[in-house]
């Protein structure tokens, strides 16, 4: 399945892509939310959609598509878990994953705009693939890991490089703003994906390819990830992992780092996954 959220923001409804086409399934009765996930929401939800067949109304074309999930009890990122991209920020190969959060109010629908922060000139973009975690995860072993993977997502890890790595303290600040993280377009259920470590990844800025990898050149896998991670912290259903971004990032650019400004377009995909767009304004310009 491909799980949707659709309409205006704080009303989203629930729905499913099949085909090409959105279709609502707000009479299902619960959001995509932890209760859904821990609850076996998707195994639910297959059920209303098979006994619903041919009658669920499609969604119109112009409502706007939300987040695909709604918002977790937390965003788990993963910095530096390309090999490339840490080559390009000159930094050594992480023995363990570097871990960072972002703000749960920095989630947003795939094709809404990026917000550039009050004061900032240094708002970059990195294309990652998402995991949302299925259910309670505690001192999980990597062979077991993926059976606590609901499914996975594209999520754009905007990063304020400035707010991040010149003002001192956790990386945090630079990447909890509001709309640096918009997520889908849809998440696929892990049926969906054969290899989550062996994706294409690719994104664009005003049409042209900056980042072009495979979740392939991962430092640490899904696996690893999801079970490093719950050494540290219980992982609950809904929550969502960040894996890290390929090599082709602001920061990295030769012969020097640029950034976004306003009226700039990000265009990001993943195999199998999707795609996604945003709109750079300035702030209070939204």
């Amino acid at each position: 399945m491909k799980l949707i959220r659709f309409g205006a923001v704080g009303q989203e409804k629930t729905g499913v892509l099949i085909g090409d086409k959105r279709y609502d399934t707000s009479g299902f009765g619960q959001d995509y939310n932890e209760q859904f996930f821990e609850n076996g929401g998707l195994e639910k939800l297959a059920a209303y959609i098979k006994e619903n067949e041919g009658k669920l109304t499609e969604v119109a074309d112009n409502e706007r598509w939300g987040s695909a999930v709604a918002r977790p009890s937390k965003i788990i990122c993963i910095g530096l878990n390309y090999a490339k991209h840490a080559a390009e920020t000159g930094a050594q190969i992480p023995k363990e994953p570097i871990v960072f959060f972002k703000a749960t109010t920095a989630l947003c629908g795939p094709f809404d705009n990026v917000i550039i922060p009050k004061g900032s000139v240094k708002t970059d973009w990195e294309v990652e693939l998402a995991v949302v975690i299925g259910k309670k995860a505690s001192y999980v072993e990597e062979d077991e890991a993926l059976d606590y993977v609901a499914g996975y997502a594209l999520l754009n890890d905007y990063s304020e490089r400035e707010f991040q790595i010149e003002r001192g303290g956790q990386w945090v600040k630079g990447k909890g703003c509001d709309t640096f993280a918009p997520l889908g377009p849809y998440v696929a259920t892990k049926d969906e994906i054969a290899d989550p470590n062996n994706l294409h990844l690719w994104l664009d800025v005003n049409g042209k390819r900056l980042q072009d990898s495979s979740t392939s050149d991962f430092i640490f896998n899904v696996q690893q990830l999801v079970s490093y991670l719950s050494q540290f912290m219980t992982l609950l259903p809904g929550d969502v992992i960040s894996t890290g971004t390929p090599a082709g990032v602001g920061l990295g650019m030769n012969p020097e780092p640029w950034y976004l400004k306003p009226g700039d377009t990000v265009e990001l995909g993943i195999e199998g996954l999707g795609s996604s767009r945003q709109t750079a304004v300035s702030y209070g310009k939204n």
